[in-house]
């Protein structure tokens, strides 16, 4: 058991898999832990990353954009400009409410909408951090409650141990 729950904790810390993917992994093997635990178990190792994105990514961006190598400087580049970009355009739509918006766009269970991009946006926006892994964390915990529901819906009729009313 010891095993398998690391392998949901890395998981829930793998860019784009997430939690959204650590937690259906979980009830998949039969992981025999309450759902609050493995809730809990993913989301830790979700939200550990952030403070790492928050901090670094935009740093490492800025330091590839100067660099020679033409791929990596492009790319480097092309996250920059197209984050600002971005970034000013949700700025102006959300009128103060973007931290709203970063928690609606994080609790989202979709690829591509998780922690590691929301840190990443908060981060090219130079937004507050602790607002900014307040809202991370409650729109990781969102998704994970909208993935525990869907996962435990999903396997148990699979599995056909699924009940609409128990006796």
């Amino acid at each position: 058991m010891f095993w398998k729950i690391l392998v949901v904790f890395f998981v829930s810390m793998v860019p784009l898999i997430e939690l959204r993917g650590a937690i259906p992994i979980a009830v998949a093997m039969g992981l025999e832990l309450p759902e609050w635990a493995i809730l809990i178990i993913a989301t830790i190792g979700n939200i550990i990353p952030v403070p790492l994105i928050y901090f670094f990514a935009r740093k490492i961006l800025a330091w590839g954009s100067q660099k020679n190598w033409k791929p990596f400087k492009k790319f480097c580049n092309f996250c920059l400009k197209k984050g600002e970009k971005a970034g000013e355009k949700l700025l102006k739509k959300t009128k103060g409410g973007v931290y709203l918006a970063l928690y609606l766009f994080v609790a989202i269970p979709i690829p591509g909408t998780g922690a590691w991009t929301g840190t990443l946006a908060a981060s090219i926006l130079n937004l507050n951090f602790k607002k900014t892994v307040l809202a991370i964390t409650l729109g990781v915990l969102t998704a994970g409650l909208i993935m525990l529901a869907v996962s435990l819906g999903l396997f148990g009729i699979v599995t056909g141990n699924y009940a609409i009313i128990k006796p």
